[in-house]
Parts: C-alpha cells; sequence; structure tokens
C-alpha cells in the first residue's frame, strides 16, 4: 500500500514537473518563436496579408535603406534617445537624493511613480490636450506673461514638436527608472556609506566611488531598456499627433505600411531591421562599459582574489 502511495505520488510530481515545464516552454515557441520565424520568412516576400506571394529575396531589405521615410524616422530615434539619457540622468540623480534623508520621501517617491501607472493611450490623449493650441500650457504661459501669438504650435511646428513628444515619454518612464535605481541603492551595504562619511567623503564622493559602481548592472540594464524604447517608440508619436508634421517614428511608418499600404513583406523586413540594429546598439553599449566600468572590475577581481588568498593561507594554518 505504501509502494502504491509513493509511486502515486511520484507520478503527480512528474506531472507537475512536466506541466510547468513542457508547457511554458510551448507556449513560447507558439507564440514567440514560430511567429519570429514566419516574420523572417515574410520579409523575403512581396505579398499582402490575403493573396499570392512572390519571393522577390533581399528587395524589400534593400527597400528598407532607399525609402526616405524609413531613414528619417531612425534619425527621429536620436531625439527620443536624448530624452532618454536626461531621463536616465535626472532618475539617477533623484535616486541618490532618495538615499540620504528627505522630508515627505514617500509622497515625492509616489507622485514620481504614478505616471508610469497610467496607460501609454489615456497619457497620449493627456498631452494631446495638454499641448493643443490655447489650452493648458498656452493657457499656463500666458498666465506668466507670454503672448499667445508668439509661442509656438507645439505639435505642428517641426522645431519642436518632436521635443514636446519626447517630454511625454520622459515624464512617463522617469519614475520607474528612479525606482530600478534606489531599489539597487538600497542593497548597497550601509557600512560603506559609515566607512565613507567617517573618512571624510563628500555626497559626489560617495555617489562616484561606492554608489555608482554598486548599481552598475541596473545602469546597464536602465540603457538597454532606453535604446530599445527610443528605437521602439510608437504610442506618444501615434495617439498624440498619428505621425503629422514629421513625428512618425519607425514603428509608426511600420504600422502604416503593414496595415495601411499592406506591404507585410516590407513591414516584416523593416521589423528584422530594426531587431539587427538593437543587437548592434547592446554589443556596443556592452564595450563602452567594459571600458567605463574596467577599474571597478580590477578592483573586484583583485579583492576577490585577496579573499581567496587569505582564505587559503588560513586552511593551510588549521
Amino acid at each position: 500500500m505504501t509502494k502504491k502511495k509513493l509511486g502515486s505520488r511520484q507520478r503527480q510530481q512528474l506531472t507537475v514537473i512536466f506541466a510547468f515545464t513542457v508547457i511554458p516552454l510551448f507556449l513560447l515557441i507558439l507564440f514567440t518563436y514560430y511567429p519570429f520565424c514566419k516574420m523572417v520568412q515574410f520579409s523575403f516576400y512581396n505579398m499582402k496579408y490575403i493573396g499570392p506571394r512572390k519571393f522577390i529575396g533581399l528587395r524589400n531589405y534593400i527597400q528598407v535603406f532607399k525609402r526616405d521615410d524609413i531613414i528619417r524616422t531612425m534619425l527621429l530615434s536620436l531625439y527620443y534617445m536624448a530624452g532618454s539619457v536626461v531621463q536616465i540622468g535626472l532618475a539617477l540623480y533623484i535616486a541618490t537624493v532618495f538615499c540620504f534623508k528627505v522630508k515627505a520621501e514617500n509622497l515625492w517617491k509616489g507622485f514620481l511613480f504614478f505616471p508610469y501607472m497610467i496607460n501609454g493611450i489615456a497619457i497620449g490623449f493627456i498631452f494631446k490636450f495638454f499641448y493643443t493650441r490655447g489650452f493648458v500650457l498656452d493657457t499656463v504661459l500666458q498666465a506668466l506673461g507670454f503672448d499667445l501669438n508668439n509661442l509656438p504650435y507645439w505639435l505642428k511646428d517641426q522645431a519642436i514638436n518632436n521635443w514636446s513628444l519626447v517630454f511625454s515619454s520622459v515624464w512617463r518612464y522617469l519614475g520607474s527608472t528612479m525606482v530600478l535605481f534606489l531599489g539597487a541603492m538600497m542593497s548597497v551595504d550601509t557600512t560603506l556609506y559609515e566607512a565613507a562619511a567617517m573618512d571624510g567623503a563628500n555626497k559626489w564622493q560617495t555617489f562616484k566611488h561606492i554608489i555608482l559602481p554598486s548599481i552598475k548592472t541596473i545602469v546597464t540594464l536602465n540603457i538597454i531598456l532606453s535604446i530599445t524604447g527610443s528605437l521602439s517608440a510608437f504610442e506618444p508619436p501615434y495617439v498624440i499627433t498619428s505621425g503629422a508634421n514629421g513625428t512618425g517614428t519607425f514603428f509608426v511608418v511600420m504600422n502604416d505600411i503593414a496595415h495601411t499600404s499592406q506591404k507585410v513583406g516590407l513591414a516584416s523586413a523593416m521589423a528584422v531591421f530594426l531587431l539587427v540594429v538593437i543587437f548592434i546598439a547592446k554589443m556596443l553599449q556592452d564595450l563602452l562599459f567594459k571600458y567605463i566600468f574596467r577599474n571597478v572590475n580590477a578592483d573586484d577581481e583583485s579583492h576577490e582574489a585577496k579573499k581567496r588568498h587569505k582564505k587559503t593561507a588560513l586552511e593551510r594554518g588549521v
């Protein structure tokens, strides 16, 4: 009887292990890898969603580099990358301030993180109303003494409309980036701060020599997320301007090519091209951070070597 129960229990365990490994793997292949492989396949065809397909080789990829509207979208990504630099810098600064004593700290954290909890479409409509001529922003500026006739059209003037969209993105993601930095900073051993204070280190020296090296992994993660977010920006230009007046980003143009023009093969080639660009940016970022943190890594390896040497010496002494 005991053996039967034991065998039944082992079968149940094997069933649970199978369910929690094979089924998620199957779903991942079905809904991620299989569609990706089909997308790569479609990028070599001239096709619509419905109708015949014609194999054209690399012509879609050649079109990606020839079409002015696609090349222009890659330049627009530079606006969002510049905004992400500001976003990361502000988030890092605010998180560092919160590491020290601040009045009403939880209240300020809530204010900063709240925009991230709002749906991206809702934020688009908020800023569309905010930037519309004669509405919120113009009203505030008029109250400060500015003449409405001298104010630019925030969503039409091509000298400023992309910066307006970038600001909405920075406003939304600043809090989440700050929380990631703050979580990493809170995990740093507090005795390091105390030792730095006893040695007479100021806050900048504490940040440079203790905080920044300790959170380099999170800094790297935020930069990767910022690069991918900059290249794949979609909600602000799509909802606020519908890509008009030179605000159409890569995803907005790709959406128009795929769903309006029905050029599925070209849109698939654009998606594959974007993936390659992100991989290249990731590799360049890895090389950059290896160079920046080379001294920190050397110090860590030296510290670990000293610990191993000391442990070996103690074991031999015993």
